[in-house]
């Protein structure tokens, strides 16, 4: 029998004659002449949130978002918050692989929760494509968005098929260093630019996260770097530089201090970004949108919460500018 090769995902993993083999995200497996998801409704995670957890800053501010996620992930971040659900295999952990739900009963779900969007996030969802999928179909019916929040390392494929469903993502770049990718992620950085270029191009609205850690990718050269190739796609993409706690396999190193966020933002702002945000660190310069016309605070935040959103249709209540985003 032939080797069959993934295209869920950028590892384009190959899939021998065997049903031993889960891939690198450990949650497909080899039926015969497919391959098949393990997780495929099978919801390890369901919570409500607010949408600026995800964080969307530009995407229907104050409200909720239903989040969801299976077990499973296709990097090995050694940072990771969610290791205790992303790095799950699930052939050999079936028991943990989360309860069963169709995607009508998420839809239904998150329209009984008073959510307007449904977020596929904690792990990677690209690993859960199927369901995903289906549960956007549902979603879309209901009159309700869809959001990834994703480390964009999918392939063109998915890529395409998820521009016909999305309404928003938030894609992490965690470097601007293919060595951090993959010592630190087991990943490569090309494949999520690429994404993160195509993304911006399709029309779904696009931000970014970068989780700023000490000595690893927070100096002022990778910062710039990364501000000047999202400023040359658009200067209006929304940048959240967000703050390191010692998680997972990098416990050892120290939190990010406030001060490496205030100033990452400041060079970002410099090098042409309209729209950069802090996170993590709430009361900190660098929560609340700016007009970048006319210096107006147009929506004022206290961590993940929207105390003053003076915007009216999308636009700056002092200047009448447009500030860019999904009202």
């Amino acid at each position: 029998m032939t080797t069959l090769t993934c295209d869920v995902c950028a590892h384009a993993c190959r899939f021998p004659d065997s049903s031993d083999f889960t891939g690198r995200c450990r949650t497909r497996r080899r039926a015969g002449d497919k391959i098949e998801s393990l997780v495929y409704g099978r919801l390890i995670a369901e919570h409500i949130d607010p949408i600026e957890k995800k964080p969307l800053f530009h995407v229907l501010p104050g409200s909720l978002t239903y989040s969801i996620a299976t077990a499973g992930c296709n990097f090995r971040c050694a940072h990771c918050q969610n290791s205790g659900i992303s790095q799950i295999n699930s052939a050999v952990a079936p028991e943990k692989t989360g309860k069963p739900r169709t995607p009508a009963e998420v839809a239904k779900a998150a329209l009984a929760a008073s959510c307007q969007t449904i977020s596929y996030t904690y792990v990677e969802p690209t690993i859960f494509l199927e369901f995903a999928l289906d549960c956007c179909h549902e979603a879309k019916a209901l009159g309700l968005g869809n959001i990834f929040v994703s480390n964009g390392f999918m392939s063109a494929a998915s890529a395409r098929l998820l521009t016909n469903s999305l309404t928003a993502i938030n894609i992490d770049l965690k470097s601007f260093s293919d060595n951090f990718y993959q010592k630190i992620c087991g990943g490569r950085l090309h494949p999520v630019l690429d994404n993160i270029a195509r993304f911006h191009k399709s029309g779904v609205w696009l931000e970014v996260t970068t989780l700023l850690i000490p000595g690893l990718n927070d100096s002022r050269a990778e910062i710039a770097a990364m501000a000047d190739f999202l400023a040359a796609l658009s200067p209006d993409i929304p940048w959240h530089l967000s703050g390191f706690y010692p998680s997972y396999k990098l416990s050892d190193l120290p939190p990010t201090p406030a001060r490496t966020l205030v100033e990452a933002r400041e060079l970002a702002l410099s090098h042409g970004l309209r729209y950069v945000y802090t996170g993590n660190r709430p009361g900190i310069i660098g929560e609340h949108t700016i007009c970048p016309h006319c210096g107006a605070t147009v929506i004022k935040r206290d961590g993940y919460r929207v105390s003053v959103n003076r915007l009216r249709d999308g636009l700056c209540p002092d200047c009448g500018a447009a500030i860019p985003g999904l009202w």
